[in-house]
């Protein structure tokens, strides 16, 4: 019996289970629940990422309510969890999903007996006393990180802001209680948090900027510390995930290689609905089909909303010695598993230098990574930048140097070779956001946060 919930013969506080990736369902679990003494979250739910489902949210994090902390449980096991613990209801709590298998969840869990529900973001959206710059997007990889820096720099360059601070959505796959509140500012800091290659993705080109940003599981009390040396806070988005921060100004990015995920997968489309500024990314390698049918959903959804128009030009050091070469293309890993793109930057410079030919490694995966391949099956002939923990970054460091090629192009936001030992000659893929025509994302922030 816990002391701190209200006891009666008669009286049993409604159940909860919160479905989720470790993310959003640890920061719905903060703000709505942890101290909400009316309600009994019973467990937690994991999907999407790996080695998450099995542990523990911890008694540092989960508070007095929860003495003992809360079980995490992989989503298969989700209906026997709701008849075990008699579950009223189920919260959905992650991102980047087609509407289609919000309802598939929601048919399982209504068959099972128990109701499904969303919280709203009025609950979620934690209030600062700086002003916040959101960028969020439709799905994963449809250019949030680019557009991350190109503001980042306009704060910086332009509008002349001295202490720009970055909070990341969480990617918590290590010790949740050690990881509450995450501040890096060098690539030691990485280091000594054993950051997975997903996780250095993100930060790294905030600290190669001079840029600080933070990260963790406990927003409110990341929020409050990033306050403290900030003059104006970016948020950077998560999948397709809405922000953990109330926005002073919400950027949303498009994708017009996947024309009509915009209104089709959630929370992507809410995002689409909420947007000060839609940035429609990669008009230059994408079909002016795609570009078309994305702008008109765009103006359908949320005629309010000011359209930047943007490209994603590609940039390696030496353009040449990819031509004629039989080639192993790694890609951002989350982009091809639940971004369900088949390619990516990688793809696009390999054919765009000349290369003879793009080898497929699916053949050559080995343990870990040959496990993703079969749950993510429509990741094409390229490899996935997985790193979740050292045994895995092993397996992507086997499964590249097992791959027979003559070059490895690298297309991910990070210096891989750093992390993994490529046996190969390599060639890192560059990409930023090019604006094209106006407005550009200098006028809008000019406009809003100039002196």
């Amino acid at each position: 019996m816990n002391p701190h919930r209200p006891q009666s013969d008669s009286y049993r506080p409604p159940r909860v289970i919160i479905a989720g990736a470790a993310g959003r369902d640890f920061h719905d679990f903060n703000t709505v629940f942890r101290q909400d003494e009316r309600v009994q979250v019973v467990a937690f739910t994991a999907t999407q990422i790996p080695n998450i489902e099995g542990r523990l949210y911890p008694p540092a994090l989960s508070g007095p309510l929860y003495p003992e902390g809360i079980p995490i449980h992989p989503e298969s096991e989700l209906e026997e969890l709701i008849r075990r613990h008699e579950v009223d209801d189920v919260v959905f709590s992650y991102s980047d999903v087609s509407h289609e298998y919000v309802m598939h969840l929601a048919s399982r869990v209504l068959a099972a007996g128990a109701g499904f529900r969303f919280i709203g973001p009025r609950q979620t959206m934690l209030k600062s006393t700086k002003p916040i710059i959101s960028v969020c997007a439709v799905r994963t990889g449809s250019g949030k990180s680019q557009t991350s820096r190109k503001v980042l720099d306009i704060l910086q360059n332009e509008l002349g802001y001295r202490h720009v601070v970055a909070v990341r959505h969480p990617m918590p796959y290590g010790d949740l209680a050690a990881q509450a509140v995450q501040r890096f500012a060098t690539r030691e800091d990485m280091d000594r948090a054993h950051c997975t290659i997903e996780e250095r993705e993100e930060y790294e080109p905030y600290v190669e900027r001079g840029a600080v940003i933070f990260a963790g599981v406990d927003y409110e009390a990341i929020l409050r510390q990033a306050e403290e040396e900030a003059d104006v806070i970016i948020w950077d988005g998560g999948n397709n995930d809405l922000p953990f921060f109330k926005p002073d100004f919400h950027i949303v990015v498009v994708d017009p290689h996947r024309a009509g995920h915009e209104v089709r997968y959630h929370p992507g489309e809410a995002n689409l609905r909420m947007a000060d500024a839609v940035v429609i990314n990669k008009i230059d390698t994408a079909e002016p089909a795609g570009v078309e049918m994305v702008t008109r959903n765009v103006q359908l959804v949320n005629p309010r909303a000011t359209v930047v128009r943007g490209a994603s030009p590609l940039f390696v050091d030496d353009p040449a010695a990819i031509q004629g070469k039989r080639v192993l293309v790694i890609e951002d890993g989350p982009t091809l598993t639940h971004g369900e793109m088949a390619y990516g930057a990688g793809v696009v410079a390999a054919r765009q230098y000349g290369a003879a030919d793009i080898v497929d490694p699916r053949p050559y995966a080995v343990r870990s990574i040959a496990a993703t391949y079969r749950k993510y099956p429509t990741t094409g002939p390229v490899l996935p930048a997985m790193g979740y923990g050292r045994e895995q970054m092993a397996d992507l460091e086997e499964t590249i140097n097992r791959t027979p090629v003559d070059m490895v192009i690298v297309a991910t936001p990070i210096d891989l070779g750093r992390l993994v030992d490529i046996d190969k000659p390599n060639q890192r893929v560059r990409y930023e956001l090019q604006e094209i025509g106006r407005p550009t994302l200098s006028d809008l922030l000019r406009t809003r946060f100039g002196a």
